[in-house]
């Protein structure tokens, strides 16, 4: 007779025990997606990354949904919301999934730096629908700080952080909070037309602009790490590139402002109609985007990044750079993996089988 584990027996924390196959998923998406770099043919990238993904869930122990998948702004191949991963056993945790198996589809389909493969996962809290918030907008509009300006936020909130100060104001605060001179401070934006009054403020500060092209979710997440050079991140971008950022500042303790960004008179009618009008000048904070404790980020470089080293091949071997963080315990983990080109096997769900990376890099 089997054994049925009982709810006693059930570990308290299970995503301690699932964490690393979610790694697992980031490092196949990555090394999957990787031969198409420099090609120009984005949606083969994303779609190479997202079989890989599907191929390692479906061996996980996991009730898993995608809350927060791909396809929404470019009908890109994809994860997409409510579609239903892993073994879904009857003991298995239940996880709510938020991913984007390649963020910065152009970068890596131009061979240009900034491209990740990530996912996070999080458990939803008793009486709670979701744990990771899907926003029904294209874009939404981001502030990223680092933890120490969060704490200091938090203690006093009348001080001018947010996305309706000026934000000159707010790079003049974070310069007194981080005891640097204006000029030391560091601010990234997204390098689009529709940012450009972030960049103009940034120079006329006299504080140090860094634009990226693609791939903002390394670019929200930098200045909670201490030696990515960053300070605030601003400017608008994805909105599920929002709450995977958001979920990863839940695990490092940096903090993010957004509010939704509405790109057209036909989204608003839209967002209205799916009862979000009243919703639409609302400023969320990570916690709402990704809530409870109970939550894991990982990612894997695919071409260089603020965040982490790209994939690096040297003859026979591939060498992958990953970070792995959980929220409860704020334990941020950095994952470098050798890979054997003859001996290594990456799981499709295409094929329903290993394949042989050798050809799948080569």
């Amino acid at each position: 007779m089997l054994d049925v584990m009982t709810s006693s027996e059930k570990p308290a924390d299970p995503e301690r025990i699932i964490e690393f196959e979610f790694l697992r998923a980031t490092e196949a998406a990555a090394l999957n997606a990787m031969r198409w770099a420099g090609r120009g043919e984005k949606e083969s990238a994303d779609e190479a990354a997202c079989d890989a993904i599907r191929g390692i869930f479906d061996l996980m122990d996991i009730r898993g949904e995608v809350v927060i998948g791909e396809g929404i702004k470019d009908e890109a191949p994809g994860l997409f919301k409510g579609e239903k991963v892993g073994k879904w056993g009857a003991e298995d945790s239940v996880f709510d999934i938020a991913l984007d198996p390649v963020d910065g589809t152009t970068n890596i389909s131009k061979g240009m730096p900034n491209s990740i493969a990530c996912i996070a996962a999080a458990i939803p809290e008793e009486g709670s629908d979701s744990a990771l918030q899907d926003i029904p907008a294209f874009y939404m509009t981001k502030l990223a700080y680092p933890q120490k300006v969060r704490l200091a936020w938090m203690a006093d909130p009348s001080l001018p952080l947010s996305l309706d100060a000026p934000f000159e104001e707010v790079i003049k605060l974070t310069a007194r909070i981080l005891e640097k001179d204006v000029r030391d401070i560091v601010v990234m934006v997204l390098d689009r037309p529709r940012n450009q009054p972030w960049v103009d403020i940034t120079r006329k500060t006299g504080a140090q602009l860094r634009m990226i092209a693609d791939g903002d979710i390394t670019a929200a997440l930098a200045p909670a790490f201490e030696d990515s050079g960053i300070d605030l991140y601003v400017g608008i971008g994805g909105s599920p590139e929002g709450v995977l950022s958001a979920a990863g500042l839940r695990c490092l303790g940096g903090g993010m402002q957004a509010k939704i960004w509405v790109s057209s008179e036909e989204e608003r009618e839209s967002l209205i109609k799916e009862g979000w009008g009243d919703r639409l000048d609302e400023t969320f904070r990570s916690k709402d985007l990704a809530q409870g404790s109970s939550i894991i980020f990982c990612a894997t470089g695919i071409t260089d990044s603020p965040l982490l080293n790209g994939i690096k091949v040297t003859g026979h071997h591939v060498t992958t750079h990953s970070v792995l963080m959980r929220a409860k315990s704020r334990t941020v983990r950095y994952v470098e993996a050798v890979h054997n080109l003859e001996a290594k096997t990456i799981r499709l769900r295409s094929t329903g089988k290993e394949e042989s990376l050798l050809n799948q890099i080569r």
